[in-house]
């Protein structure tokens, strides 16, 4: 259970990501097959627009996290990306081709990039030390109900309106609306210390205050993202199995499941054992979620496979989270955020358009088998980093 003296602005955040990702992941779950069933996309053109999609959001987050440590403020970068999130939703139900979702799939992860590193950054600022983890564990969590609450409306309006894309998602812009109400009128962020002067943070004298303890953290976090690919992918897989259409979010549906169930217990793990030993622990599920997802397109494999994706999220993006924290300045918070998903936000891009190429040139399960071989290399590469003394 999460603890009793769990700051109440934690929980506000946790039901804020709850809301965007309900309406996020209703359209997310069905945007891979819209593509190629109705739009005629490629397996190489979903992987650009999903790389490109999530690198706009992780790149744009370094400079809203710097902009509320130069500001003292992070809630209206907060409220304007859940804004911008909650706007684009109807995009996606009027786009007639490829190039209008791509323009909303773009908009909206700018939309998550601006308010990612300032709520990052907010947890930070208003939790103790000693329950980081546990905090970074409880809002992953919620987030990740939303995440599996999503597609599982998706299924049944599917169901229900006979394969009808765009009805479900225009339902999809009413939690995204409730998310931005509840921020705007739920949450108020905690005074900054009297007299505190503005500084650049993105100066050279300030990044070097970051320190070769949080680079180390950096350079992890381009080795997970590199190995693990988007879940578009995901639901390609389970669409080759022949499963029906409307079942087919079901796969996000497991693997969220998982991933809300094993973010909280795992996060309060951090606050206690070696994140070393932690991540790479989550490497090994990784490889074994490749490995499975390659062997079969049947639908118990499948969904066998995302759900030990969904354990290794579970046990290593919370934990990501909470290392950033703890080798950053407080006042430099919301910059150290932004820097660390700028990198991974390279990296996704880089992965998410191999694995479209793979995809299309040599067959799914080529695409998992090397997701498996880059774990087992960034596993043997984990050691060799050197991580804070807390995490190590």
């Amino acid at each position: 259970m999460p603890p009793v003296n769990m700051p109440r602005g934690v929980w506000v955040l946790g039901l804020v990501s709850l809301l965007m990702d309900v309406s996020s992941e209703m359209i997310h779950s069905l945007l891979p097959l819209f593509m190629v069933t109705v739009l005629g996309a490629s397996a190489l053109q979903v992987g650009l627009i999903e790389g490109l999609a999530e690198a706009t959001a992780l790149i744009v987050k370094v400079f809203s996290g710097a902009l509320s440590d130069y500001f003292g403020q992070r809630k209206p970068l907060a409220v304007l990306g859940y804004g911008l999130g909650a706007l684009t939703k109807p995009l996606f139900a009027i786009a007639p081709g490829i190039g209008l979702v791509l323009t909303a799939r773009l908009v909206d992860r700018v939309g998550k990039g601006i308010r990612g590193a300032p709520r990052d950054a907010l947890i930070a600022d208003i939790v103790p030390p000693a329950i980081r983890g546990a905090a970074y564990g409880l809002r992953q969590s919620l987030d990740t109900v939303g995440a599996f609450l999503g597609p599982l409306l998706a299924v049944g309006l599917m169901i229900l309106w006979a394969d009808d894309f765009r009805a479900v998602f225009w339902v999809a812009v009413i939690p995204g609306t409730l998310a931005v109400g509840l921020l705007l009128f739920g949450l108020r962020e905690p005074p900054r210390p009297a007299g505190e002067q503005r500084r650049n943070p993105i100066r050279r004298e300030n990044l070097k205050r970051l320190g070769a303890a949080y680079w180390s953290v950096v350079a992890v976090g381009v080795l997970f993202t590199l190995a693990r690919f988007s879940e578009a992918f995901l639901v390609l897989r389970a669409e080759q199995g022949g499963i029906p259409l409307a079942l087919v979010p079901l796969v996000m549906v497991a693997m969220n499941v998982v991933y809300a169930l094993s973010a909280y217990p795992f996060g309060k793990l951090a606050d206690r054992f070696s994140h070393t030993a932690l991540l790479a622990l989550g490497l090994v599920v990784l490889i074994a979620a490749d490995l499975v997802l390659a062997s079969g397109r049947q639908w118990s494999t499948v969904l066998a496979g995302v759900a030990l994706w969904g354990l290794h999220m579970g046990m290593t993006q919370g934990l990501l989270a909470t290392m950033v924290a703890d080798t950053a300045p407080a006042d430099l918070f919301g910059t150290a955020f932004g820097m660390f998903n700028l990198a991974s936000g390279l990296a996704m891009l880089v992965a998410s358009v191999l694995a479209g190429l793979l995809w299309d040139s040599l067959g799914a399960e080529f695409t998992f088998y090397a997701g498996a071989a880059f774990c087992g290399l960034t596993l043997l590469g984990l050691g060799r980093l050197r991580l804070s003394a807390a995490g190590s």
